[in-house]
């Protein structure tokens, strides 16, 4: 359900040409007199360059809008049937979502729990080393620092594609999860001849006839009652993707090697 947005009107600010005091008060040069004397010597001011008359500020013409024709008589839409739906209401009570959910989240915890572990032998293995400076000369040494620097690097790679892969999981458990439920309110709505429907959170007041939560949840979990995850470490297959899903297990060898350390 689309909400309309007010629109922004934009107020265009007019500048209006000031002339400056200075170069209206300016006086006019005056040339000397030809001759030595006589009454016809008198100071003749100059003429000042006329300057053009300003003109007033033009006001923005606006255009009569022509009236549109009037389109022939169409189909008048039917009468409302409204029915409310609470969708939040409808994923707590489902099975399938809540076992996704704690599926996901136990993945999060274990992937979280594996990196802090990581870190840490990270963290001792870069004090061994500085322990081991004053043995080792130059090149031993950044042989030393550039291995430990790959194996971090390795093992960053391989968190952020643990990472992935999870929200991968969710988000296709997630989205089998709305089309399943978007089928089963067209459903209802059918047998109930509802016609709209309506978001819970949008409406003030409603009887309670017109909500179809509890048989949309009912439902639901008849028509789906688990979602199957891939195996944790392995993203979802795409058709787009084969070709990723072959270099998986190389991938997989180097976390398989952080859990037997």
């Amino acid at each position: 359900m689309m909400s309309a947005r007010p629109a922004l009107a934009a107020l265009a600010a007019l500048l209006l040409p000031v002339g400056s005091a200075l170069a209206q008060n300016d006086p006019g040069f005056f040339i000397p007199p030809q001759g030595g004397g006589g009454g016809g010597g008198q100071a003749r001011p100059a003429q000042q360059p006329q300057r053009p008359p300003q003109r007033p500020p033009q006001q923005a013409q606006q255009r009569p809008q022509p009236n549109p024709a009037p389109l022939p008589p169409g189909q008048p839409p039917p009468a409302a049937v409204v029915g409310i739906v609470d969708v939040p209401e409808i994923q707590r009570n489902s099975t399938a979502f809540n076992a996704v959910r704690e599926e996901i989240e136990k993945r999060r915890q274990k992937l979280n729990d594996d990196l802090q572990r990581e870190q840490t032998r990270w963290r001792e293995e870069q004090q061994a080393l500085a322990n081991q400076r004053a043995t080792m000369n130059a090149d031993q040494l950044r042989t030393k620092e550039r291995e430990l620097q790959e194996r971090i690097t390795d093992s960053q790679r391989i968190f952020r594609d643990r990472s992935r892969a999870i929200e991968q999981v969710a988000q296709g458990a997630l989205q089998e999860i709305e089309q399943a439920l978007a089928v089963v309110i067209r459903q209802v709505a059918a047998s109930r001849n509802v016609n709209l429907v309506l978001p819970r959170p949008l409406v003030i007041f409603n009887d309670a006839p017109f909500d179809l939560t509890d048989e949309i949840s009912q439902q639901v979990n008849r028509v789906l009652r688990n979602v199957t995850l891939p195996p944790e470490g392995q993203a979802p297959a795409a058709p787009a993707a084969q070709g990723a899903g072959q270099q998986a297990p190389a991938r997989q060898q180097p976390q398989q090697q952080q859990q037997r350390r």
